[in-house]
């Protein structure tokens, strides 16, 4: 009697999307591998350091949509508190004007009323009201119909959300953009291009994007936390759990070709030219360069290059140690540039940098929910948008140069100066992102999310291939933390359905119980 083997599983991309898909198909028995090109994991959570200062996240700065991360850990019997700590802050954000006018922004429903009632006066503070209403009804009509559950066609997204709620079709106002829409709820264009930002969490604009993404006004409102040591700890904490349950993960392991026999995934070959055999592959990287990991495969996965109009953003950061003087900064501060939809045109249109950009400003160090600040150095990250054209052009000092002295001019119109030693700063370009991310052009977040049909391109999580599956936020639901670990759990769902065990999964208390389900199904599988 020939014994059972366990099902085995490679994931290529130590990101959060593959981290969770590898906690979930581990935790349902499988025999998981991670394998990281780069020395560490996290993918887009990373941090630079600078000698004697903790790390300084120069990714993803903010952590929302906690319920789907609780949501997630709960079924792999697992508490966030017990493996995070982390501080809510009331304060979303600080803007600013060119003209000198300032808004900040809280979870807090009233304080938010108050403060754009004192900005726009009160009949704006109602008409946002309503805005918040509308965008708590577009997040309830696309939770469980879109962000949880497996791509949809179009049809079958009205069908879910009609059966769901049939009103839940209106709801989400697909067909306008979100600045038209915005439009609708205020009269002064400063709370146009504070809520138009929102477009830019997907790395879009908001006069292309569809109204639909007024849906973060409502997952802000719900929380938004610091997590203590930076961003990078929810890698951290992934990768400790997912040694406890078993998964194998190794950091400088690039893979070089995704290895296809008979119409089905059999495992990976490393660029030092080891070879791993696989039951199931999961692919946690930008869909453009999958194409690249199946040259020598007879068999292909068609659509998966983004045309280069269709790429999200890219961005021109700085990671620094510096003095920010004469503005009390906030841990999140905007500075508003004079032309919004001119800075737009740039980025889309014109393929450049912006000539007056918009400026983010994450200050790790701050209060977080304001108050004295009294060091003279702190850790400081900040961000401009940018074409994502890093494969196309290489870095342009004279015009990299132009875009900083732009945004020190933004601030410092503001009240905000900026300064910082040479040796403590960091600049990252969309070429350094193509570099890092390859096959995006530096693009930070998939396709542009732009028109009604966006969300429709996004591949799905599992491909045509037998065996490969997608995880990441270049792939469905979209991208964004909480958005890339739910593309990881549909993947391993996908996984478990196929193998039949999806049901056994939730219910069966031993992971010996399930390893020798898997392996009874992967055997018949493969006879």
């Amino acid at each position: 009697m020939t014994a059972l083997k366990t099902p085995r599983a490679i994931v290529v991309g130590a990101g959060i999307g593959g981290l969770s898909s590898a906690l979930m198909l581990a935790h349902a028995g499988m025999s998981v591998r991670v394998c990281e090109a780069g020395d560490a994991i996290g993918g887009k959570l990373r941090q630079v350091q600078f000698p004697g200062h903790d790390g300084i996240d120069c990714g993803p700065t903010v952590f929302t949509m906690r319920w789907l991360i609780d949501d997630f850990l709960e079924t792999l019997g697992v508490s966030l508190d017990d493996v995070l700590r982390l501080q809510p802050i009331n304060l979303l954000a600080r803007h600013n004007w060119a003209d000198g006018s300032t808004l900040d922004l809280f979870a807090d429903l009233e304080r938010s009323v108050d403060e754009i009632s004192r900005l726009s006066g009160p009949e704006e503070g109602q008409r946002y009201l309503a805005f918040r209403q509308q965008a708590k009804r577009a997040y309830d009509a696309l939770e469980t119909t879109f962000m949880r559950a497996s791509r949809p066609s179009p049809p079958g997204l009205v069908l879910r959300m009609a059966r769901r709620n049939p009103s839940d079709v209106f709801a989400i106002s697909p067909f306008r953009t979100l600045w038209d829409e915005l439009g609708r709820y205020f009269r002064d264009p400063r709370l146009q291009q504070l809520f138009g930002r929102y477009a830019t969490y997907c790395g879009s604009s908001p006069f292309a994007a569809p109204a639909t993404l007024m849906l973060v006004a409502h997952a802000e409102s719900r929380g938004v936390w610091l997590i203590d040591g930076g961003m990078k700890q929810l890698a951290s904490a992934f990768g400790h759990l997912a040694s406890r349950f078993g998964v194998e993960i190794s950091c400088n392991a690039a893979v070089s070709q995704i290895l296809v026999s008979g119409g089905r995934a059999t495992g990976v070959r490393l660029a030092d030219g080891e070879t791993l055999s696989a039951d199931v592959v999961v692919y946690n990287g930008d869909v453009n360069a999958l194409p690249d990991y199946l040259m020598q495969s007879s068999t292909r996965v068609r659509g998966m290059r983004t045309p280069h109009d269709q790429r999200s953003q890219s961005a021109v950061t700085w990671t620094l140690v510096g003095e920010a003087k004469n503005y009390d900064l906030a841990p999140h501060t905007v500075f508003f540039s004079s032309d919004y939809a001119r800075e737009f045109e740039d980025v889309f249109r014109h393929g450049r940098l912006p000539r007056e950009p918009t400026v983010y400003v994450h200050a790790p160090d701050r209060p977080v929910d304001g108050g004295q600040f009294a060091s003279r150095n702190e850790r400081l990250f900040v961000l401009v948008n940018a074409p994502a054209d890093g494969d196309l052009n290489d870095d342009n000092r004279e015009e990299l140069e132009r875009c900083q002295e732009s945004m020190l001019r933004l601030t410092n119109s503001c009240g905000l100066s900026l300064r910082w030693p040479p040796q403590h700063v960091v600049r990252t370009t969309p070429r350094d992102f193509n570099q890092r991310f390859p096959g995006t052009g530096g693009a930070l977040y998939g396709q542009v999310s732009h028109g009604w049909k966006a969300s429709f391109r996004r591949p799905s999580n599992r491909t045509s291939i037998r065996g490969l599956y997608l995880a990441g936020g270049s792939v469905h639901p979209g991208p964004g933390i909480p958005m890339a670990l739910s593309s990881g759990r549909l993947a391993a769902e996908c996984i478990l359905k196929d193998f039949r065990l999806l049901h056994r999964s939730h219910r069966v208390g031993t992971i010996g119980g399930i390893s020798t389900a898997l392996a009874k199904t992967a055997n018949s599988a493969s006879q």
